[in-house]
């Protein structure tokens, strides 16, 4: 197996850092570049005493220069939350940053990896999402600011691999879940979670009958690894998540069971640009990568619950 040189942007993030984890135990050298915004040192703290594994303290809306086979793109906030505090500043991470790892990516001639987001489907009127679909995207809602950074961001990688044949890899993540994820990061899974372990009420937004489908982190973490690998033609987009859909209600349910909480459901109204249905078609991921998820919910949730009754 070839040793290489990897550069994980947002290394420190809750997605990275797995990442960063598997692909040192998989013996390369691993630059973890973070600017914590949202990313946190506890989540790479384990990692520093290897001495394969670099940790750079830099925010990629400025360049950066560096030597490397691959690059993995994955900065950038991810909760409504975290996107909403500062979408400027959102803005700039997924196209500034996406100019300044490409420019790097053509420099060196490594292959990049972008880590977009099912989000760029915005509200479906498609059932389940296929890549083909264009998406359903306000321009000026309150989530524009990650959905149109993102899609820009696709429309950058392709320009670099059409226009300067740099070695292009896109991804749509679906929700993902599991340990590591911010506790207040105002995503549903770790939401719930916290609430149930405090036996705090558990907030649903309408009447929970919204769906959406849960990957468990590590089950991404294998499809961007095998995503990488594949053939330079094979450049996506492709999506990556659980085509399992649970409705927000099931998921509450299923909270208070594992957790044994005496936690109640109490019912607040939709926010707004909140999408109704997310189910990711992965035929693509499935004949190409010959990739599925192995882990399912419950598996997933009792792994992630235990790492939160670590933290909290």
């Amino acid at each position: 197996m070839t040793h290489k040189k990897i550069l994980i942007t947002g290394g420190a993030g809750f997605v990275g850092s797995h990442l960063c984890e598997r692909l040192l135990n998989e013996g390369n050298e691993v630059y973890c570049l973070d600017n914590f915004f949202t990313g946190q040192k506890q989540n790479i703290v384990h990692l520093l005493d290897n001495p394969y594994f670099e940790l750079i303290r830099h925010d990629v809306t400025a360049p950066y220069f560096i030597e490397a086979d691959e690059i993995y793109n994955l900065a950038c906030p991810a909760s409504p939350i975290h996107y909403q505090h500062n979408p400027i500043k959102t803005v700039k991470t997924s196209v500034m940053g996406s100019i300044n790892m490409l420019g790097l990516a053509k420099r060196i001639n490594a292959k990049i990896l972008q880590a977009s987001t099912s989000e760029v489907y915005g509200d479906p009127q498609v059932h389940p999402q296929q890549e083909s679909y264009w998406g359903h995207v306000n321009p000026i809602g309150e989530r524009s600011c990650y959905d149109e950074g993102k899609r820009c961001a696709e429309t950058l990688f392709i320009d670099y691999h059409k226009q300067n044949k740099v070695k292009i890899k896109i991804i749509r993540i679906f929700n993902t879940y599991g340990p590591r994820m911010h506790p207040n990061d105002g995503r549903v899974v770790s939401n719930f979670i916290v609430q149930a372990l405090q036996n705090q009420d558990i907030t649903i937004y309408g009447e929970g009958q919204q769906t959406r489908s849960f990957q468990y982190v590590d089950d991404l973490v294998e499809g961007m690894i095998k995503m990488m690998a594949s053939p330079d033609q094979f450049i996506g987009p492709v999506n990556m998540g659980n085509p399992n859909e649970f409705t927000i209600l099931e998921l509450a349910e299923k909270v208070i069971k594992l957790t044994g909480s005496k936690s109640k459901l109490i019912f607040k109204p939709l926010p707004s640009d909140d999408p109704m249905m997310r189910q990711p078609d992965i035929s693509l991921a499935k004949k190409e990568l010959n990739w599925a998820p192995k882990i399912q919910l419950e598996e997933g949730l009792t792994k992630t619950i235990e790492f939160f009754k670590s933290v909290i």
